[in-house]
């Protein structure tokens, strides 16, 4: 069985959003961070950097987030047939994990930032339900888990970009979503 590896308040909530939508079974290991599990020889030996999310399934090991939904997917989800929709999938992953997160979550950059970001996902979200159509895919985990955060963790007025937040009710509204990140803000 695949084991997820995560602690509190990780990115392994998204990992585990997405097992829960594929309905693929695992076992969730908590790691306590506090008492530097993440750093024990066996953890390292999984992930050598010693950080959260992990995956073992049978002799593939994989650590972060974004690298890791791609994996599942591929393996046991619905990756399109076509390299250029594949294409696009990875392009939104690895968004949602470096260029999204970075420019919501760096104080920094936030301000500047966010109405980059938001504007262009205001629009797509006026034409589709999802990032790419009608169709959930991880796509949607990678940056949807990223918007959701937004109002949880960093109460930023998204008011101007009313697409935006239909759609963080949208995945919110998700089974598979309010088992795994929306249980954590109840």
């Amino acid at each position: 069985m695949l084991k997820l590896y995560g602690g509190a308040f990780s990115r392994a909530s998204i990992v585990q959003w997405y097992l829960e939508e594929i309905a693929l079974a695992y076992e969730f290991v908590m790691l306590d961070m506090k008492a530097g599990a993440h750093l024990e020889p066996d953890y390292l030996a999984i992930n050598p950097m010693g950080k959260v999310p992990s995956i073992v399934d049978e002799n593939v090991k994989l650590w972060e987030s974004g690298g890791i939904l791609l994996y599942l997917a591929d393996k046991y989800g619905k990756m399109p047939d076509s390299p250029e929709k594949r294409g696009e999938i990875y392009q939104w992953v690895l968004f949602a994990n470096s260029t999204l997160a970075n420019g919501i979550f760096l104080e920094a950059s936030r301000e500047k930032e966010t109405p980059r970001l938001m504007a262009p996902l205001n629009e797509i979200f006026q034409k589709q339900s999802y990032i790419m159509g009608e169709d959930f895919t991880v796509a949607d985990v990678a940056v949807g888990s990223i918007l959701a955060y937004i109002p949880m963790m960093l109460k930023l007025d998204l008011s101007a970009y009313p697409a935006v937040l239909d759609y963080i009710k949208r995945v919110g509204e998700r089974p598979a979503f309010q088992k795994t990140i929306g249980s954590r803000n109840a």
